[in-house]
């Protein structure tokens, strides 16, 4: 598949090319966005280089090759200097060789091979963000939250998150050995998965019931906007009649392009409404996006969202999220939580608010480094902190289990970078203004028999209990609404025939 992503070329400055990009993470799948800046077009700052600590970096290089146990090559040594350099800053910034750098771009074009697993580096080991739907990974029933200690025969603790990605990958059908461990159980789990070629499904639809939609966006990606306008259109015409409401499903995405964030809020939101806008030290990492075509779509095609019943942007809409939404979910759940034009309902998001853009070193290499924060319309930032929900909704459970892993967030990741807002403990709301579905007793709440707790995100699945709280909610929306339409005045009875 041809790249479409903007060659670093000082010659292209379009502002769809200009898009930061953000990401969850890296790894097997890992949706993260691309901009590319060329460094000579920037102004050189001049600054003293810091000679006493260079001195110490020399010093140590010249023992290492003198007194390590065997030969090290002069390349190695300084790749491995430039790593450690670049991720002991926060952990999503990194230095991406060439295969990485591939690896990267694959991603976020939606198919590539492996296991299907979006992961980052925690404390030597290697964390699972989230397993992506309809893949080896989730097929065998690994959680977001696992972590992996093991892949075949090697070690994981001591591997580069890169190294540890590349020994997962491999040729379609072939065999790989994972040994996780899970919070809750007392042993290591280990399976034995079969790589295949991951051909990632960004968005999936159905209606939940008559007259209820339900979209799922699984990352997001360069044809997210596009994929989501033709779910629409397909929605409409099967319940042939105008939606009484929608649910969009962002649980366990971990995020993707930024563009693809901004199409998908502006199919709810009135034209040229904000939807994010980024701040950091230079002129290039200060955006403002709003809801317009040239934000989310290239080309001179017809608009993605031509075609989409105006109703849409008026439709009662519910949009849930937990711990596993990040990055570019947060932006989307926070725009249309400002804009007033969804009620966010689950739990408390990861709180991935730091923008990534990838910066050419040289043609084989270049660095993935944070240089913004973004924010939503009303100025919050979520980094460290998250979006928290209208009305919370805790996952169901099964026999007294919880249906996911570790609940890990950014303000658990070593080195995060601090929220400028604020502190990094979720904001509460009046209770006035956040209601809280009490969960009833394990069996009763969720309802889960084997099979969904197998596939917990089965589409539109009557044993999801965040799923049917909310459409329970929209259902109560739809009642207001029919409440607020005034009756239509009765009409004078004719006088009887004399």
């Amino acid at each position: 598949m041809p790249s479409q992503y903007p060659a670093p070329s000082a010659a292209k400055h379009g502002k769809f090319h200009k898009l930061a990009l953000l990401a969850a993470g890296a790894g097997l799948g890992v949706a993260i966005s691309l901009s590319f800046n060329v460094l000579a077009d920037k102004e050189t700052v001049s600054t003293p280089l810091p000679i006493e600590e260079l001195r110490a970096f020399s010093t140590v290089f010249g023992v290492i090759k003198q007194n390590y146990v065997e030969p090290v090559e002069d390349r190695k040594l300084i790749s491995e200097a430039i790593k450690g350099m670049v991720s002991g800053l926060d952990p999503h910034s990194s230095y991406l060789d060439e295969e990485a750098f591939k690896d990267l771009q694959e991603n976020t074009q939606g198919e590539f091979g492996g296991l299907g697993l979006e992961v980052n580096l925690e404390d030597g080991l290697v964390r699972v963000v989230s397993p992506i739907e309809d893949t080896p990974a989730y097929r065998a029933g690994i959680k977001a939250g696992d972590y992996i200690v093991k892949i075949d025969e090697t070690q994981v603790q001591g591997l580069s998150l890169s190294e540890a990605v590349s020994k997962m990958r491999g040729k379609p059908g072939s065999s790989v050995k994972l040994m996780l461990l899970r919070k809750g159980e007392s042993k290591p789990i280990v399976l034995t998965l079969k790589r295949a070629v991951i051909k990632v499904q960004s968005v999936k639809s159905k209606l939940a019931e008559p007259g209820y939609g339900y979209i799922r966006i699984t990352q997001f990606q360069e044809r997210t906007t596009e994929n989501l306008a033709s779910a629409l259109e397909a929605l409409y015409k099967e319940n042939k009649a105008p939606l009484k409401g929608l649910v969009l499903d962002l649980r366990n995405d971990p995020g993707g392009l930024l563009n693809g964030a901004v199409g998908v809020s502006a199919a709810f939101l009135p034209r040229d409404a904000l939807v994010v806008y980024t701040e950091g030290r230079t002129a290039d990492a200060k955006i403002r996006l709003h809801a317009s075509r040239e934000n989310y779509q290239r080309g001179g095609r017809d608009d993605y969202f031509k075609n989409v019943p105006a109703e849409v942007k008026t439709v009662p809409l519910v949009v849930l999220v937990n711990s596993g939404s990040a990055s570019a979910s947060e932006i989307v759940a926070g725009a249309l939580q400002d804009h007033k034009r969804a009620l966010v309902v689950g739990t408390q998001t990861f709180g991935k608010g730091s923008v990534q853009t990838i910066l050419p070193i040289d043609a084989k290499s270049a660095l993935k480094l944070t240089t913004a924060r973004y924010y939503t319309p009303n100025g919050r930032s979520i980094q460290a902190k998250g979006i928290t929900p209208d009305i919370e909704v805790e996952e169901g459970t099964v026999n007294g289990k919880e249906s996911s892993g570790l609940q890990l967030r950014e303000a658990d990741l070593q080195h995060h970078l601090n929220n400028p807002v604020g502190g990094e403990k979720p904001a509460e709301r009046p209770a006035a203004t956040k209601p809280e579905l009490k969960q009833p007793p394990a069996r009763a709440a969720s309802g889960m028999d084997e099979a969904a707790e197998q596939n917990p995100r089965e589409l539109a699945s009557k044993s999801d209990y965040q799923l049917q709280q909310a459409l329970s909610v929209l259902k109560v929306q739809q009642l207001l609404l029919q409440q607020k339409t005034p009756a239509a005045p009765a009409k004078p009875a004719k006088a009887a025939a004399k």
